[in-house]
């Protein structure tokens, strides 16, 4: 599990949390302010790959739908053309405007890759790529399920931390200040 989680921190370009066992022998010769804002930097940089994490789980969970849709379409096409069977969609031309299409004897299909890029591509071409693609988006998305709960669980252990280094100083604070009142 350490091997997993070492990965997963230097892919996430993230130290990973330490959990403060014995908080007086970590605060020993040290000041509990430089101390909390370690940790609370420390912490910043998880929410923020947290936060990216998020991002990117949004975009692929919009985008797997897509290319499920697209493979679909494609199959389709292929299974019309090798039964020599003419295909009848409804395609979109603009927000809410859809026209009749007949698809007769296809061979190829054009494929929008992105950034204002469509290229044509034959019906098999096309089929191997959507099957990859969604393959990639499918196993990126795991993995940033995967980093969320890593990311999590270091949160959790740096508030955690925070949480008993402060608690830490102000026990200390309270047994100073005791012991300045017990000697006037």
């Amino acid at each position: 599990m350490a091997e997993v989680e070492r990965r997963t921190a230097e892919e996430l370009g993230v130290p990973p949390a330490e959990f403060i066992e014995d908080v007086e022998l970590y605060m020993k010769g040290k000041e509990a302010e430089p101390v909390l804002k370690e940790l609370q930097d420390r912490y910043q940089q998880y929410k923020l790959a947290e936060s990216r994490l998020q991002q990117m789980t949004l975009r692929l969970n919009n985008k797997v739908p897509d290319l499920k849709k697209g493979l679909e379409m494609v199959k389709l096409l292929i299974e019309r053309a090798e039964a020599e069977e003419d295909t009848l969609v409804d395609y979109q031309l603009s927000d809410n405007v859809y026209a009749k299409a007949k698809i007769v004897k296809p061979k190829t299909v054009n494929l929008w890759l992105g950034a204002n890029v469509m290229l044509e591509y034959t019906l098999e071409e096309a089929k191997e790529l959507l099957t990859k693609n969604l393959a990639n988006a499918q196993e990126n998305l795991d993995n940033t399920r995967r980093d969320s709960v890593y990311l999590r669980d270091q949160v959790t252990v740096t508030e955690v931390s925070m949480a008993r280094v402060y608690n830490y100083d102000v026990k200390r604070r309270r047994e100073a200040a005791t012991e300045e009142t017990e000697e006037k």
